[in-house]
Parts: C-alpha cells; sequence; structure tokens
C-alpha cells in the first residue's frame, strides 16, 4: 500500500472494492482511491474485468459489509483474486440501528480497517504484520480458542467479537475464527497478547 497526504485524504495504490454505491460514497469521504462497486453478490462481467484489470496492474482491497451476504462476496473475489488485500470492519462498528453495512462506519473507522488490511498468509508472507510467522508454529485449534475464553462458556462471543476487532479480521463465529486466524497467521501469541490489550 503506498500512502500520502494529498488534500488531508490518504491516496491508496491498490482499487478497493465495496459492495454499494453509498459505500462508495462513504469511503471516498475518507480516502483518495480507485473504488469498484460489486452492485451485491451477482456480480457483472464488465465489472470483473475491472476487478481483474486493477488485481493485476495495482492489486484489490476487498472491504465487503461484516455481514453473511458480505462474507459470501468477499469469498467469491478472493477465489478470483487470491493475494488481494482484506480491510475488515467490527459489526458494531458498521451498524446503524438494525443496518450494517460499510457505509455507517466513522471515516477514521474505515481508514483503519483500509491501512491495517491484511493478506492471507498462504498467499503472500510478509505484507502483513501478523503474516510474518515462524513456519514452526503450530496452527491455532479449536482446543487453543476455548482455552484462551473466546469459543464456548459465558462472554465468549462478546470478547471473540472485540477479539476480530481488534486483530482486524472482521467477525466470524468460532469455527470461522480458527480458519481467519490462521489464514492470516495470527499465533496463539497474537491472540493472548490482543487480549490482554483493553
Amino acid at each position: 500500500m503506498i500512502k500520502d497526504n494529498i488534500n488531508e485524504k490518504i491516496k491508496i495504490k491498490e482499487a478497493i472494492i465495496v459492495e454499494g454505491r453509498d459505500d462508495e460514497a462513504r469511503v471516498k469521504q475518507s480516502i483518495d482511491a480507485m473504488i469498484i462497486v460489486t452492485h451485491g453478490f451477482g456480480i457483472k462481467e464488465e465489472t470483473w474485468k475491472l476487478i481483474d484489470k486493477a488485481y493485476r496492474e495495482k492489486g484489490v482491497i476487498i472491504f465487503t459489509d461484516p455481514d453473511h451476504a458480505g462474507e459470501m462476496i468477499r469469498r467469491k473475489i478472493e477465489k478470483r483474486c487470491p493475494k488481494a488485500l482484506h480491510a475488515n470492519l467490527s459489526r458494531e462498528k458498521a451498524r446503524k440501528n438494525k443496518d450494517i453495512g460499510v457505509e455507517n462506519a466513522s471515516s477514521e473507522d474505515i481508514l483503519t480497517a483500509i491501512l491495517s488490511a491484511k493478506s492471507k498468509k498462504s498467499e503472500t508472507q510478509g505484507k502483513s504484520l501478523l503474516a510474518n510467522k515462524s513456519q514452526s508454529e503450530s496452527p491455532l485449534s479449536p482446543e487453543d480458542i476455548y482455552a484462551l475464553g473466546i469459543c464456548g462458556g459465558e462472554g465468549a462471543k462478546i470478547r471473540r467479537e472485540r477479539l476480530c476487532d481488534k486483530l482486524g479480521i472482521g467477525y466470524t463465529n468460532a469455527k470461522g475464527f480458527i480458519k481467519r486466524a490462521n489464514d492470516f497467521g495470527i499465533s496463539k501469541k497474537d491472540i493472548m497478547e490482543a487480549l490482554l490489550v483493553e
């Protein structure tokens, strides 16, 4: 990512992929970047061509809503763009009344999510601060997250929501948390350190 202060906006080299026009307008308030709108799950061929070109020439940051539909769109794009960066918001930061979406987040939270975008460990080592781990570390297991109190037991869901936000990986259930943490190279030690910072 390249960022420069231009008229109080941060310039981002990568194209940012969002779901809708409201998301696009909100993100443009915070940053100067190419923004591609998917218009939901049924991505048109002309949009795919634009995504493919941006992916090859600039790189892309996937920044979909922290809900089920957003995750499905993220996975669909990730399948086609495996080295894409991922920006995530917590549900709490993206909520307005009963609506959850990027367009509801503050400019500060949007900027933080984009500047904290991470790549998947298996595809590109070292782009994320969390992805540059020793190969000898064991992957996170269900037993690990249970022992850390972020799965099962009273308050586990709330602790997991806060942890997902701190790690910048977007909210997910316990099973999804294990996969996402392992994809991003987040170790048990990283999680323990994040849990200590309240």
